[in-house]
């Protein structure tokens, strides 16, 4: 009997998981309301140079980020002034848990539950207010660290883990890397190839009917780079060299499949 009701229990967990999954991914991405983000600044590698930035940070240094998000969710006809808005929380001393390099499935999945949990005991931005996306930027020391370990953005969970450079000449680049990792936590995939770091054709290329092909004059957010031949690509220097394409756009539901 008591293995029984065990059992009922863990399905009724597994049950209300896979619903709340669900309905988080519906509305965060029915686009009625804009979607409330909260930063989370941390010292990534703990040195003097990422406290003291992380201690400068202002509400502010995200408004070029929201004015990325506005307009290109008005290029495929969001009814939203602004879709997503970003709140500045304290920083935390508390590192998330580390993926390690080459992990397997099982450490993936492990780690997966692990960054769950730890992001949902992160409190929200403000008292009385629940963010609907979770924001953690990891800065880091260029000095220090020259680069940088992976950035991660989760749907399950509906939090993105971001790590920048600590350095405000590093901002272009280090926002193109968090509006990356915030729309993979909307449901959007990466186009790029993992071997080559390749932007993919045509879902990852920003003007995929240019002629000539190449070179590219933009980024498609997805993809990370600019073509610039078959086998080259180039690093935005900022958000105003990176527009979000067509297949992007359907998968966070801005624009029809």
């Amino acid at each position: 009997m008591f293995r029984k009701f065990r059992i009922a229990v863990l399905l009724l967990i597994l049950l209300f998981v896979s619903l709340n999954t669900y309905f988080d991914r519906v509305y965060s991405t029915d686009w009625d309301i804009p979607l409330r983000v909260a930063v989370f600044p941390i010292n990534g590698d703990g040195t003097a140079v990422a406290e003291r930035h992380v201690q400068a940070l202002r509400v502010e240094d995200f408004g070029a980020l929201e004015s990325f998000f506005a307009q290109e969710a008005q290029h495929y006809g969001v009814k939203l002034e602004q879709p997503l808005r970003f709140s500045l929380a304290p920083p935390i001393r508390e590192l998330p848990p580390i993926l390690e390099p080459r992990s397997g499935r099982l450490s993936i999945a492990l780690w997966s539950l692990r960054m769950r949990y730890w992001a949902w005991r992160v409190p929200a931005a403000a008292p009385g207010a629940s963010a609907d996306l979770k924001l953690f930027l990891l800065y880091h020391d260029p000095q220090h660290s020259p680069s940088l370990p992976h950035s991660v953005g989760l749907q399950k969970g509906l939090f993105a883990i971001a790590n920048v450079f600590a350095d405000r000449r590093a901002a272009g680049s280090n926002d193109t890397v968090i509006a990356h990792e915030l729309l993979h936590t909307l449901g959007a995939t990466d186009k790029y190839d993992p071997v080559n770091n390749q932007p993919l054709y045509p879902q990852g290329f920003a003007e995929p009917r240019r002629e000539p092909r190449y070179p590219q004059s933009f980024a498609e957010l997805m993809a990370g780079r600019i073509p610039t031949t078959t086998q080259s690509a180039q690093i935005p220097g900022s958000l105003d060299q990176v527009l979000i394409g067509p297949a992007t756009a359907a998968e966070i539901n801005w624009k029809k499949q």
